[in-house]
């Protein structure tokens, strides 16, 4: 599976989710967007779920690498 990698942390909150939406769109299916945020990322996965046909919901995984880092990997299918 081929990934795409967004380092959010130092981008502006107002712009992430856009940011997101944007570089998923991009993707084929079958690939994958990973998000590098500084919170659990639980509301944008509810987003994604409920408004993007395309997302793969059951494998989509988040990490917690430590207080501020929260990696998640969001699945086009």
């Amino acid at each position: 599976m081929t990934e795409t990698e967004l380092d959010l942390r130092d981008v502006p909150p107002p712009e992430r989710h856009p940011k997101i939406h944007d570089a998923f769109q991009a993707l084929d299916s079958g690939e994958a967007l990973t998000i590098v945020n500084d919170h659990e990322p639980k509301p944008l996965f509810y987003e994604f779920q409920a408004e993007v046909d395309s997302f793969d919901a059951d494998g989509y995984e988040v990490e917690q690498r430590d207080e501020r880092t929260f990696v998640a990997t969001l699945p086009k299918q």
